[in-house]
């Protein structure tokens, strides 16, 4: 038996392209080394599953390519995907910032994927080693299986412990389609010995913006035995290289606030006015770090306003990330000039297809990956089933 294709990766794009092919006609196989599908699914959002973005659109998005994903958001949107979380009886609410959550539990979204591939006869097999990949005749080679299309949907090295790996770019390489250098994306940093005065408050969380090389995002900064991260942390990190100094202000209107305390306060310290506006211990270890002794009468203002800048943009170097292990996605990939932003088809190699976060294509914190694993699928999927009708 010829399959129309098969399908590597049994997570959220992988199952996801089996279905939309499968019920549009196809003969899909669906293939996992994984025991249970849809792993990181499970654990995403707290076992809730933050499934997509009510604001995701192609700015939301990293790529060399910053056009490329515009084209698979634009045919399946987070609408789309919402109308079928809705269709399969899937209660769910919105939290901040437009993130879509199931009320109950993620296995409900991997239980609907599941279903619409049955939908589709979509033929799953977990448990199975992928092996060696021949491409002869026009035609995909795998665990003794053949396809005339074969989708790369295996995603990126992050969260290892999940079973992810880098056999993505493996495949990739085989076929000699270029990859955008991989790294963690989504990630916290890790602080030096000069920050142990932060390392030390580890657990305090603050409302914060934070930035990087021109860019911003404002949620919740959060200090860690390690160094940083929270959501706002999280965000930057995708967009830092290594090297960069990294900045958080987590006292808005920080002078007006000092100002006032010297006024209202004069014998007390420094510190007792940081803590009315942030964590004690946060304000305990800026005291520290500040180094200023005196009651607020007796600082200078020019010292005060100082004090004040800083908090505005607190100036961290991190002298790295905690990688993979912690990372919630991987940015780079597999090279989106390489493909078609129609179908996701490498150009050079008719049949050869890669989605998800095994492409180059890395979203913002809070739903924004999945809707990109959602698109990107259903652009594959379809493009399939057209050639399967075809044929």
């Amino acid at each position: 038996m010829t399959w129309d294709a098969i399908i590597l990766g049994a997570g959220g794009a992988g199952l996801l392209a089996a279905a939309a092919a499968g019920q549009a006609g196809a003969k899909v196989l669906l293939l996992d080394h994984a025991d249970k599908p849809g792993k990181k699914i499970l654990i995403s959002g707290g076992g809730r599953c933050n499934f997509t973005n009510t604001g995701c659109e192609a700015s939301c998005f990293l790529s060399e390519n910053p056009h490329f994903a515009k084209s698979a958001l634009s045919r399946f949107t987070q609408w789309d995907f919402l109308a079928l979380i809705e269709k399969h009886g899937i209660a769910w609410h919105e939290k901040t910032l437009g993130q879509l959550f199931c009320d109950g539990s993620a296995r409900q979204v991997v239980a609907m994927l599941l279903d619409e591939c049955a939908k589709g006869q979509v033929d799953v097999r977990l448990s199975t080693s992928i092996g060696e990949i021949a491409h002869r005749d026009g035609a995909f080679h795998v665990a003794g299986e053949v396809a005339r299309n074969l989708v790369i949907a295996t995603g990126g090295p992050s969260i290892p412990k999940m079973g992810a790996t880098g056999v993505a770019y493996d495949i990739a390489a085989q076929f000699d389609v270029p990859i955008v250098t991989p790294r963690p994306a989504l990630v916290p940093f890790t602080l030096g010995e000069e920050d142990q005065a932060f390392k030390d408050i580890a657990g305090v969380a603050v409302p914060s913006v934070a930035g990087v090389a021109g860019v911003i995002f404002e949620e919740a900064s959060l200090f860690t035995h390690r160094g940083l991260s929270g959501p706002a942390i999280l965000q930057i990190s995708s967009y830092w290289s290594e090297g960069q100094p990294i900045w958080i202000n987590i006292l808005k209107d920080a002078q007006t606030h000092l100002k006032e305390a010297k006024r209202r306060m004069p014998r007390a310290h420094l510190k007792a006015a940081l803590a009315e506006h942030l964590p004690k211990r946060l304000a305990d270890a800026l005291h520290e770090v500040f180094g200023i002794t005196k009651e607020l009468a007796n600082v200078p203002d020019s010292d005060l306003m100082a004090v004040a800048e800083r908090l505005t943009r607190l100036e961290f170097q991190p002298t790295g990330t905690e990688g993979y292990a912690k990372a919630e996605v991987t940015a780079g990939g597999i090279d989106t000039n390489a493909l078609s932003s129609k179908t996701m088809e490498v150009k050079a190699v008719p049949g050869l297809f890669a989605i998800g976060e095994a492409v180059d294509v890395t979203g913002w914190l809070g739903g924004y990956n999945f809707q990109w694993a959602w698109s990107s699928a259903v652009a594959a999927g379809t493009d399939i089933a057209q050639r399967a009708r075809d044929n």
